[in-house]
């Protein structure tokens, strides 16, 4: 099973999927988790070239094309390889993040953002997609309480992450088979509680 988790930068998704992780490796279900950009070499050194401060000239349409070359190695090298081992995926973030970030946010076009996730995933979807949903306004009231620095992705102004969270909950509405809506609100306890009611309901545990 393919699992990942989507959501505005501050949501709790990488708290959530490592909870998930850490649950099915105490009930002894194989599983690995990965994050995006990242998980194989070539993809972490991707990761520090997005994530740099000192490329804020990157254009949305550079920034997606290296997403997807991330992505397109981490598929390859590490996704695809496991689902075939009968592993459980877990994936903090995947091409639902580039047309939320890139295409509704970065204004790059959707559809071609569509032709190229296809492209470079050679067309693997995620079985569970779990979107923790919080509002651009919450994002930022956490993003002050933590005072770290923040990487060049979190350091948008409010009217960008206004329009990915526009794109997140439509392509959440597309997807309605796949996506499972949580309110990022909610306790840590209490969102993980609901996901793993999801999980056992397609797993075996």
């Amino acid at each position: 099973m393919f699992i990942t988790f989507e959501g505005l930068d501050f949501s709790g998704k990488s708290t959530q999927a490592k909870l998930l992780y850490e649950y099915l490796q105490s009930k002894k279900v194989k599983s690995v988790l990965l994050r995006e950009p990242g998980g194989t070499k070539i993809s972490e050194k991707i990761r520090n070239i997005l994530l740099d401060r000192e490329n804020l000239e990157m254009i949305p349409l550079t920034e997606f094309l290296l997403f997807s070359s991330s992505r397109a190695q981490l598929v390859s090298q590490v996704i695809a390889p496991n689902l075939k081992k009968k592993v459980v995926v877990i994936c903090d973030r995947y091409y639902d993040s580039s047309e939320a970030y890139q295409g509704f946010g970065g204004k790059v076009g959707i559809k071609s953002i569509e032709t190229v996730n296809n492209f470079a995933t050679g067309g693997l979807k995620p079985d569970i997609t779990f979107f923790i949903d919080i509002s651009p306004a919450e994002a930022f009231k956490r993003t002050g309480s933590r005072g770290n620095v923040k990487d060049r992705m979190e350091n948008k102004e409010l009217s960008f992450y206004t329009r990915v969270y526009k794109g997140f909950k439509a392509i959440a509405g597309k997807n309605k088979k796949r996506f499972v809506v949580i309110d990022g609100r909610k306790s840590i306890e209490e969102i993980h509680t609901s996901i793993v009611i999801t999980v056992k309901k397609k797993i075996k545990i």
